[in-house]
């Protein structure tokens, strides 16, 4: 054999071996993707046929022998745990899973669904609460992990196992009361400064000087009662006491004013009517939270306003409900609240009402709302300091009224002066009923018995839309004498804010008249003028 043929044979041999090392390379890759097949049907066998696990929750446990007390099954349990599991590291509380053969295996956290319940007291360790669920059935149960939750809260629990695990942003008392410092301050309010002094005195004095009151030995009052007609900052005095009183009281304290802005807990802001339920006994009970709440933030020395806006609606003379008498333990749930055994430091009641004769009068005696002030109707200089809130020198006034008084500013006063001067005038114009007496006499009553700040203010925006609609039709620039002389004039014509004319009562009130000498009322008409 020549050595080309040995060569060429060599070639061959060579070429078939590399084609045969290829195919067992594949044919390797093939078995090896098979036995990670079979290894994977396997495992999915395995489990498959793996028992059940259940679950629990984990009470407390030992590290010494490795074992954990375990609520299952409607009954307690000491089970061994897994080696590599460490109890100690479980918080009591937790969700475990337990294997088939009662081991723990698995620790799996916290619940997150449940029963619902509402927070009654928070016991002394701190650690416990009692709570009543939607049945009202009451239980103490153990806070699971880090929870700190006040009276009024809703938690989430596990009534069996004895834990509670999450406070639920649900808190009852939350739906009824505003807790927060309102951004309303004194200087926004106008024609009230008498009213202002008279209730710093009461509410912010206490607070801001508790020392002289100690060497006095001068109890500070527990409420005030802000009364009136409607529609003249009863509501406004309220939340600018709160925002005063938080700003002094940080100030006191070193805290920024951005902070004391932003500070919370001083004004529970309850929406009366609200509170009125058909159950027996729940209006009572979100009362008695309510001061819960109240005495929980005071506790670190904060002042607290509870403030209840339409006191009337929920607190009237016992024995006069036409319905029902759901103010006959409504007003002394109140009352022991007021002046019972639990005091009440750093909180103080504000009540505003326009119906003060409805409420009961228990209620409003010394001791229990001590300050009563009466928010009057604004005569004719109170109303040129309101006008001055809403009628400003930034505002837009046609070129004429500028270059006729000589400054935007000039132009506000003066318009300002128009208005109030139409509006507090006593000519035939502004006559709006005749009163007639028992005794024969007769009072002409005319619309300035009937303005308000809030009358005074929809005064000015209905101004406001006279100038822009002209102002779009290209016909104005800016708010004129005229527009405010006919916002007057739709104002009273469509004023709402005035008594029912079918009760003659009513009407002695506002007269300053003693109930039961009206005969009868009528209105004047101006259209036949």
């Amino acid at each position: 054999m020549t050595d080309l043929q040995q060569n060429s044979k060599i070639r061959a041999l060579e070429q078939k071996n590399s084609v045969l090392s290829d195919r067992n390379t594949k044919l390797i890759e093939a078995l090896r993707e098979s036995r990670n097949q079979l290894d994977l049907l396997r495992q999915d066998l395995d489990s498959m046929t793996q028992p059940p696990s259940t679950y629990g929750t984990f009470l407390s446990g030992s590290s010494a022998n490795n074992t954990a007390e375990v609520y299952t099954g409607n009954r307690r349990m000491r089970l061994n745990a897994l080696d590599k599991l460490d109890v100690s590291s479980i918080k009591p509380g937790a969700m475990v899973r337990i294997s088939e053969g009662a081991v723990v295996v698995e620790d799996c956290g916290y619940q997150d669904h449940g029963d619902l319940a509402l927070v009654r007291e928070t016991l002394e360790d701190r650690r416990r609460v009692l709570v009543s669920n939607t049945h009202g059935e009451e239980s103490v149960l153990t806070l699971a992990g880090a929870i700190t939750p006040k009276v009024g809260d809703t938690v989430l629990i596990d009534d069996k196992a004895g834990y509670a695990f999450e406070v639920i942003p649900k808190a009852e008392v939350e739906n009824l009361v505003l807790e927060e410092v309102p951004n309303v301050e004194y200087s926004d309010i106008g024609g009230l400064t008498k009213q202002i002094e008279q209730i710093h005195d009461a509410v912010e004095m206490p607070f801001l000087h508790p020392e002289l009151f100690e060497a006095y030995d001068l109890r500070p009052p527990k409420g005030v009662l802000l009364y009136g007609p409607p529609g003249n900052g009863k509501t406004l005095i309220a939340k600018a006491v709160a925002n005063s009183l938080a700003r002094k009281i940080a100030a006191s304290r070193g805290v920024g004013e951005e902070e004391a802005r932003r500070a919370q807990a001083y004004f529970l802001n309850v929406k009366g009517p609200e509170l009125l339920n058909k159950f027996v006994g729940e209006t009572e009970r979100q009362i008695r939270l309510i001061f819960d709440r109240a005495r929980d933030i005071a506790e670190d020395g904060r002042p607290v306003i509870v403030f209840f806006d339409e006191m009337d609606s929920i607190f009237r003379t016992r024995g006069s409900g036409v319905s029902s008498d759901m103010e006959n333990t409504v007003v002394p749930q109140l009352l022991a609240e007021l002046d019972g055994v639990e005091g009440l430091t750093n909180v103080i009641v504000i009540g505003a009402t326009n119906r003060e004769e409805m409420i009961d009068p228990a209620i409003l005696r010394p001791g229990r709302l001590d300050v009563k002030i009466r928010i009057e109707r604004p005569d004719a200089d109170a109303a040129r300091e309101i006008f001055s809130k809403y009628l400003t020198a930034s505002l837009p006034y046609d070129a004429s009224e500028v270059a006729t008084h000589g400054s935007p500013e000039s132009a506000a006063a003066a318009l300002t002066d128009l208005t109030v001067e139409r509006m507090y005038r006593t000519s035939t114009e502004n006559e709006y009923v005749n009163v007639r007496y028992v005794d024969g006499t007769v009072d002409t009553l005319h619309f300035r018995d009937f303005n308000s700040g809030a009358m005074i203010s929809n005064i000015v925006d209905r101004a406001k839309k006279l100038a822009i609609k002209e102002v779009i039709a290209g016909t104005g620039d800016g708010i004129t004498g005229t527009h405010l002389l006919e916002a007057v004039a739709e104002e009273f014509s469509q004023n709402e804010d005035l008594p029912n004319t079918s009760n003659p009562d009513e009407w002695a009130r506002i007269s300053g008249r003693p109930a039961g000498r009206v005969l009868d009322v009528t209105v004047i008409s101006h259209e036949e003028n």
